[in-house]
């Protein structure tokens, strides 16, 4: 049975799947050695997320699990008082959430790696011009994000990381090293544009690399290992059952 590399988060994940998104860039270089399963949910917290673990991640599930990426955050640090107020999860909530997540996978799959990944920082200016062109005058002048109070989450993130003893990326600092990071990396203030979807992709594949994952098998042989006579032989050892 091959096994899965799944990706769960917000809406950054969902549209990862998108052309030149992080995810379906994983699916491309780990083509027959691995299946990248989408698990992203628009709009979704870290405390929604808690009702999914059970039916994503069952616990009596024989399916291997070689790492899971877990990427929320944008949305439990939307602001109390802006338009994403019923997304807003207490920092110290935020943290535990990510704790049960990654707890709950361990006791699935005890060798499965898994990643954090902390938000994106947030353009601001980007948000409010967003806003405008989807509501025009009716937008709201309220912030629903702040970089600043962002970044206390992705540093929540990280140190979570830290104590558990697993890998994480720490998009919310990576990105802001480059000029002009608002709109390189971002399309609207928040989600990804190609060339930051190619800032994930990196970042957790160089995770992925020291890991071993760059030596993964194929499931089956190379078309080049076939012996056109003799096909069989190429696929004893895989499938036995030939």
């Amino acid at each position: 049975m091959r096994p899965q590399i799944v990706v769960f988060g917000d809406s950054i994940t969902q549209q990862s799947f998108r052309s030149g998104g992080w995810g379906a860039s994983l699916a491309d270089i780990y083509s027959r050695k691995v299946d990248v399963v989408l698990r992203g949910y628009g709009g979704y917290n870290t405390r929604w997320a808690l009702f999914l673990l059970h039916h994503l991640f069952p616990l009596e599930s024989s399916t291997p699990l070689a790492a899971v990426t877990i990427f929320f955050g944008a949305n439990d640090a939307a602001l109390l008082e802006g338009t994403g107020k019923k997304q807003h999860v207490p920092i110290e909530e935020y943290k535990e959430n990510l704790r049960t997540i990654v707890r709950h996978i361990k006791d699935r799959s005890p060798n499965t790696l898994v990643v954090l990944i902390t938000p994106p920082p947030v353009d601001q200016q980007g948000r409010r011009e967003f806003a405008r062109s989807m509501y025009g005058d009716k937008a709201s002048e309220l912030a629903d994000r702040t970089n600043e109070v962002t970044g206390t989450y992705a540093e929540q993130c990280v140190a979570l990381a830290k104590e558990l003893g697993l890998p994480s990326v720490n998009l919310w600092s990576k990105m802001q090293e480059t000029r002009d990071w608002q709109k390189k990396f971002l399309s609207d203030g928040l989600h990804l544009t190609p060339e930051g979807n190619t800032v994930v992709f990196e970042e957790v594949v160089k995770i992925f690399d020291q890991a071993g994952f760059s030596d993964l098998p194929f499931d089956f042989p190379p078309h080049s290992d076939i012996d056109g006579e003799h096909p069989e032989k190429s696929f004893l050892q895989q499938c036995p059952a030939v």
